[in-house]
């Protein structure tokens, strides 16, 4: 019989070869989706499909995965790409390339955060410059009357939870590592004053924006919200929540607020999962409705969310099983094995916002499932490999 065996092994081998199944090897998911980034961009400036260089969030949330890849594998070529990307961006004298600080948009904070660690880890004094120039922003950025800052320069009086991420968790990081407590209260001003202007009771979600003034179209004449709830925003405030508790002390006075708010919101999302696959719709709330579609990144910072947050204690244990549950379906939903050996992420909504002058977005349900779909957009390859390395897979 192991005669048998020796012999049929080779020709049971090519036959399932053929058959198209892809192996599944036993590295983590963490590793196989950076690798498959790193062969889709062979440069980091590259990455979310870009043909020239700029300062973006969407780099700075993937090029955050990766220096946490390079820091739970022990490989350096992780910390390499992301390290190249700040460098090709940021000057000797700590001016950033594409960047102008006129422009206040809070977009802008998020590729900073890997700033706190390649400063660290090089002692290349333009970093640290960099940092001081970006923590400069918020000494002018424009606010709304409550103290939370406007979105953009080109977006006024708006609070949009896309912001939250971008700026809080920065923020809060740079409180710490420089010794400016006064950030602090900054950034539990800012998630606690968008949390009273945007929570909608009755569901539990939080609205996409809000428009003190009430000038825009898409705004509610009455409470100046938005009209929907868009998954994604609600996963960029909540892992803004996660992120920022790990810089707040502990003895701070509104620590205990912001943790109470987390869970309000961790609840509340779990009742609009999908029964059969567990994943969230693009438009939150509206599952049943034509049109809406199962929706990856606001899945992924969901699931973020949910265990990071059990893991660190700021919700129940139950949401740990709840979270790796969920990844398990969003693995089989989602993450698809590709001919050449890479990994992708499906179903990614490109892109969404409100207002704008070159077409104007007016919130609608019909706007938010009109956006662009697509593959591998850093808004859930960040979040996926951030989650995984959570999770050890």
């Amino acid at each position: 019989m192991k005669k048998l065996f020796t012999f049929l092994f080779p020709f049971i081998s090519l036959l399932f070869s053929c058959t198209g199944e892809k192996e599944v090897t036993s590295e983590h998911y963490f590793q196989r989706m950076a690798d498959s980034e790193m062969q889709r961009y062979p440069e980091s400036w590259m990455v979310d499909f870009s043909e020239k260089i700029k300062w973006n969030y969407t780099h700075g949330l993937e090029m955050q995965a990766f220096i946490q890849v390079s820091e739970k594998s022990g490989d350096e070529k992780y910390f390499r790409y992301a390290e190249a990307y700040a460098d090709t961006m940021v000057n000797e004298d700590g001016t950033i390339k594409t960047y102008v600080l006129e422009k206040y948009n809070i977009d802008h904070f998020n590729p900073g955060k890997m700033l706190f660690p390649i400063y660290e880890k090089t002692q290349n004094p333009k970093y640290l410059k960099a940092l001081q120039l970006l923590r400069s922003q918020m000494e002018t950025h424009p606010r709304i009357s409550n103290g939370g800052f406007w979105h953009k320069q080109i977006y006024p009086h708006q609070v949009w939870l896309d912001g939250l991420y971008m700026a809080g968790p920065f923020l809060a990081e740079y409180g710490k590592r420089f010794d400016e407590p006064a950030l602090f209260d900054e950034v539990t001003l800012q998630l606690t004053t968008a949390w009273d202007d945007l929570i909608d009771e009755e569901s539990g979600l939080l609205y996409h924006g809000w428009d003190e003034s009430r000038e825009q179209r898409w705004a509610d004449p009455v409470t100046g919200r938005s009209p929907h709830f868009w998954s994604r925003s609600i996963g960029w405030y909540m892992m803004a929540m996660v992120d920022v508790l790990d810089f707040l002390p502990e003895d701070h006075h509104q620590r205990a607020e912001i943790i109470e708010q987390l869970n309000h919101i961790a609840t509340a999302i779990e009742k609009y999962r999908d029964p059969v696959t567990g994943m969230w719709y693009q438009v939150t709330n509206l599952g049943e409705r034509e049109g809406n579609y199962l929706e990856s990144s606001g899945s992924i910072m969901f699931i973020y969310s949910w265990v990071k947050g059990a893991q660190k204690g700021y919700l129940p244990d139950a949401f740990l099983q709840k979270g790796t549950e969920a990844y398990d379906q969003f693995l089989k939903q989602f993450i698809r094995e590709n001919e050449d050996g890479t990994i992708s992420v499906t179903d990614v909504c490109s892109v969404a916002g409100l207002g704008g002058e070159k077409r104007y977005r007016d919130g609608s349900f019909e706007y938010y499932i009109s956006e662009p779909i697509r593959d591998d957009d850093p808004k859930a390859i960040g979040p996926f490999i951030m989650a995984s390395i959570l999770l050890e897979r």
